[in-house]
């Protein structure tokens, strides 16, 4: 006859697979009552921490067995609604917080999520990711989940190697911020993880991703600086398009340029730089200035390039806005101290992060899930280096953002 495991044997058994053999012996010498696994787990790490309150204080407050309060915490089983409310009290009262191991073993589940982007990404455009990140682990708490942030390389022979948390199991999805190796992407998915992507797309890949109205923004910006302000030579400066977000916002310069049946120049068009930096929009500007290009507006790929721009011009002795106009994109903080303040297009960050994070819980639960793409508005907020003061452009309904003025009231675009 198979002899029946009690719940501390199994554990015993499944540490010594997965984890420390010599801690195993630990947990065999200290025994249990014969309960349900994770009840068991519970109890066994509550010998290693007697200060807090344990599952024995909880049971013993509400007057219910240890199963019960077992079957409460974990959702598990028919419990009255009398009884539920008394251990929920008996918790609440005592400060009582379950093991996260002792629940992960038994559910299979780490409780933690992955978050990863490029060192590059996350050095020089940090102010927009961290921003991203904290949206997402700010949510992460309301479904108990912790956060295990990463960088990895873009480029090079390690360009596609998996993250350690990976390696080892010990997430149960990812979040990709911003420009990844498609390679590692390609790997996740293979290896059957759940994610899904903040700023970035995988071309010909339907993966689930939370992404910018990108080109609609600039068209919008590009609309306004020609009907509000009359400009006709208008430059777009970026760098790195490849990213998929960045070649969204040329095609929306376009777009914009089309609107009005003005005629592209390419020489205006000035995407070489490796990064979307300060050093890069200000290398492209001085290179324009070199060039004796004629210009009277700029809309830049974001914020940082923005402010190249801007130290650019100032050098040259032109003035902001007068002499050239400069629209950023992402609405950083800093976009709102520099001199002159910068017109931006405003991106919901934190949002996006929370977005994101609450789209791959959904794949967790419910492995199967179809891939979603979700698009985020934007929001044109006017400021000083565009004339901040001008009434809002009436133009054709390109998008459904909302334009901002600097003195905080909304201005719907749908209006005749």
């Amino acid at each position: 006859m198979k002899k029946l495991l009690t719940g501390t044997e199994k554990l015993c058994r499944l540490w010594s697979k997965r984890f420390d053999p010599s801690l195993a012996l630990v947990l065999r010498a200290v025994g249990g009552e014969e309960l349900d696994f994770r009840c068991e787990m519970e109890l066994v790490l509550e010998r290693f921490d007697p200060m807090q309150a344990t599952i024995k204080d909880v049971a013993r407050r509400a007057g219910v067995s240890v199963s019960t309060v077992s079957l409460v915490i974990n959702n598990s089983g028919p419990v009255s609604p009398e009884t539920r409310q008394k251990v929920l009290r008996a918790i609440e009262e005592l400060g009582y917080h379950p093991r996260r191991f002792a629940r992960s073993l038994a559910s299979k589940r780490t409780g933690n999520i992955g978050f990863i982007l490029t060192s590059d990404h996350f050095s020089r455009a940090e102010p927009f990711y961290t921003k991203i990140f904290l949206g997402s682990e700010f949510e992460a708490r309301n479904y108990d989940y912790y956060i295990l942030l990463t960088t990895v390389e873009k480029r090079g022979k390690n360009a596609g190697q998996l993250p350690r948390f990976l390696l080892e199991r010990n997430v149960d999805g990812v979040i990709f911020a911003g420009y990844v190796p498609v390679p590692l992407v390609e790997r996740v998915y293979e290896l059957g993880v759940p994610f899904v992507l903040v700023d970035f797309l995988v071309k010909d890949r339907p993966f689930s991703c939370i992404v910018m109205d990108n080109d609609q923004a600039v068209r919008r910006a590009v609309g306004h600086l020609v009907a509000e302000h009359g400009h006709r030579r208008i430059a777009f400066v970026a760098g790195e398009i490849g990213h998929p977000s960045i070649r969204a916002r040329l095609e929306g310069y376009r777009k914009g340029l089309e609107d009005f049946g003005i005629p592209r120049d390419p020489r205006l068009e000035r995407t070489e730089e490796p990064h979307c930096s300060m050093d890069g929009g200000y290398r492209a500007t001085r290179r324009m200035l070199e060039e004796k290009l004629e210009f009277t507006a700029v809309v830049t790929a974001n914020d940082a390039t923005a402010f190249g721009v801007m130290r650019a011009l100032k050098e040259a002795g032109l003035r902001i806005p007068e002499d050239v106009a400069v629209v950023g994109f992402d609405d950083i903080d800093a976009a709102s101290q520099v001199d002159p303040t910068l017109t931006t297009l405003r991106v919901p960050k934190e949002e996006m992060g929370a977005l994101a994070l609450r789209r791959l819980v959904e794949v967790i639960e419910r492995p199967g899930l179809a891939f979603e793409r979700t698009v985020v508005p934007t929001e044109l907020v006017l400021r000083e280096s565009c004339c901040g003061r001008a009434r809002a452009p009436k133009l054709m309904d390109l998008t459904k953002e909302k334009i901002i003025l600097p003195e905080g009231g909304d201005v719907d675009n749908t209006q005749a």
